[in-house]
């Protein structure tokens, strides 16, 4: 696969690094270049971009508070002079952080995870063997693979490029993957996808009002308006007399 990548820095020879170690990476095609993040929105608002290489020190707003302000955000990797701030990068989720002056075996290190993840999360699973059939799940979280009871599921979240699985007994456990994916991995006899943002446990359904899915008595999920006619069917079959 090929990863559409940008690269944003105030520094023109930091731009120029970068644009040698992409232009040298097979599976890398640079975009653009940007001198300040103002740049950087108009090329994400134009271009499908997955990846974006970003210097946090930067004038205006720095890199860490426009990735903050990205509602939907390209896998980050920050690149900066300033180790303090490594703390900070992971914690909006980056894919790595590269200490300047940044070498090529550090780039390629950090761009094949990048590529690795997209491997994992974009590829279609296409018939219903690939579907779950064990009763549990294991899932990467926080670098450990976690366990999952496929039954105390009560529903998932979208969140970017990550999704959110909420539990039985409120954990919630955060994994980088689509919700697409999951969807079309859980058996469909006992989730179902009824909102763009989430997939709902079919048997932890406490109630129904209007379009309204009550996981608990205080909780529940909006049915947006492309899945009410496969809600609605479920509903007709579960309770038809």
């Amino acid at each position: 696969m090929t990863i559409k990548c940008i690269a944003i820095d105030d520094e023109p020879l930091a731009l120029e690094q970068l644009k040698g170690y992409v232009q040298k990476t097979p599976f890398l095609e640079l975009v653009a270049l940007c001198k300040n993040a103002f740049e950087a929105l108009d090329v994400l608002k134009s271009n499908d971009v997955q990846l974006m290489f970003i210097d946090i020190d930067m004038p205006d707003i720095n890199g860490l508070d426009f990735v903050k302000s990205l509602i939907v955000r390209p896998h980050v990797i920050f690149t900066t002079a300033y180790s303090e701030y490594a703390f900070e990068g992971f914690q909006v989720d980056a894919i790595d952080y590269l200490l300047k002056p940044i070498n090529y075996a550090s780039f390629l290190k950090a761009v094949t995870k990048s590529k690795t993840w997209y491997e994992l999360n974009n590829r279609e699973i296409s018939d219903n063997s690939k579907k779950i059939t064990e009763p549990e799940i294991f899932v990467k979280s926080d670098y450990k693979m976690v366990k999952i009871m496929v039954n105390e599921i009560k529903y998932i979240e979208s969140a970017n490029e990550y999704i959110k699985i909420y539990l039985d007994n409120n954990d919630c456990i955060t994994t980088f993957m689509r919700l697409k994916t999951m969807v079309d991995l859980l058996p469909s006899d006992s989730f179902m996808r009824i909102h763009k943002s989430f997939i709902i446990n079919l048997h932890k359904i406490h109630a129904v009002d209007r379009n309204r899915v009550f996981i608990d008595k205080k909780l529940y999920i909006p049915v947006g308006e492309q899945y009410k006619q496969n809600f609605n069917h479920f509903l007709e079959e579960k309770f038809k007399t």
